[in-house]
């Protein structure tokens, strides 16, 4: 789908067989490749018949069948394909993000299964090889903050502990957040040299942490930050 405005009424989005065929066009655009062997064209066999469920292949090579969601977040999911293809849409389409609850709301499931298909798609639009933030002449943005619950919200015990989570940002770019055990200049560096390229500008406030990571650069910023080359 490439239209700005979402139409639910499409068949991807009511019809398993329309929504398989997508799939198949998005993965397969040369046509169905076997994904353990990785043979495609006359090497490919579609099984049909009525004791056969639409949409499977058979490799002739390993001798495999294997279907469309073979490899992916939805193989051996019970759930419809018109609804992982909906799900999939409308968490894509949220500029804001949401909740599985609301996913609830929207797809018309119950909570369980929407809850599957949030954290499923999650992470499958996990980067698993992201490069580094940054670069030659650019300004990375490094800060840490506390998270957690509040006392108040406790009928009993200790209030919760604060947990701290740092961030970096490419100005004009990716931001990526991770928890860190404490907010040292040894866990912080480490934080920021996997994750940042070395050729960038680190732009921080003046925590007295950031003042060990790297020597300044020129003043050239507010005095309420610090540019330094990485």
């Amino acid at each position: 789908m490439t239209d700005k405005k979402l139409d639910i009424r499409h068949p991807i989005f009511n019809d398993d067989n329309a929504a398989r065929e997508h799939l198949e066009s998005l993965l397969w655009p040369q046509g169905p490749v076997c994904p353990r062997c990785g043979v495609m064209s006359a090497r490919i066999t579609k099984l049909q018949g009525t004791s056969t469920r639409p949409g499977v292949y058979k490799c002739k090579d390993c001798r495999k069948p294997f279907s469309v969601t073979v490899g992916t977040v939805m193989e051996r999911s019970h759930i419809p394909l018109s609804k992982w293809v909906l799900a999939a849409q409308l968490m894509a389409s949220s500029n804001k993000g949401m909740s599985a609850l609301q996913l609830q709301r929207m797809i018309g499931t119950n909570y369980e299964t929407a809850w599957f298909l949030f954290h499923r798609l999650r992470e499958a639009a996990v980067d698993v090889n992201p490069g580094p933030l940054g670069g030659a002449n650019k300004v990375v943005e490094a800060d840490e903050s506390y998270i957690g619950g509040k006392a108040k919200n406790k009928a009993f015990g200790l209030p919760p502990k604060k947990m701290a989570v740092f961030s970096l940002v490419e100005r004009e770019g990716c931001a990526r957040s991770r928890y860190v055990a404490d907010v040292t200049a040894a866990t912080l560096r480490e934080a920021i040299v996997t994750q940042a390229d070395r050729k960038s500008y680190l732009m921080t406030d003046e925590a007295a942490v950031y003042e060990k990571l790297a020597p300044s650069s020129p003043a050239t910023a507010p005095s309420t930050t610090r540019p330094r080359s990485m």
